[in-house]
């Protein structure tokens, strides 16, 4: 799987935003997906996840009630809608091919890893 991130950004706290991940190859609709972020210095940070049907997913805490996840099977593609955006938000954002069907919050279960978009929110 060759994974694409696109999406991201500078925006004023309390914008929006959408993150798109284009997949190509054919497990694209068997493998859970996932959103990570890194900031210079730190590690990279789980954000959201969601499993091969796009029934069940997890958020980390910091973006619950913020952020929603979703797929496309049809298009091969993960979304991530960020809305009320914050300064701490501020990250290199990369999407993640799981490897199997199921959602992960640590990144040792991710087998591909696209290049990531930057997201800048400005105070």
């Amino acid at each position: 799987v060759q994974l694409q991130a696109s999406g991201g950004g500078l925006v004023q706290a309390g914008a929006s935003l959408k993150l798109s991940c284009a997949a190509s190859g054919r497990t694209f609709s068997r493998s859970g997906m996932g959103w990570f972020r890194q900031v210079p210095g730190k590690e990279r940070e789980f954000v959201a996840a969601i499993n091969w049907s796009g029934e069940n997913m997890d958020y980390a805490g910091s973006v619950k009630g913020r952020f929603t996840i979703s797929r496309d099977n049809a298009k091969s593609a993960v979304y991530l809608q960020m809305n009320s955006l914050k300064p701490e938000d501020t990250a290199v954002y990369y999407c993640a091919a799981a490897q199997d069907s199921y959602y992960y919050t640590r990144s040792s279960y991710y087998r591909y890893w696209g290049q990531g978009t930057q997201v800048t929110v400005s105070s």
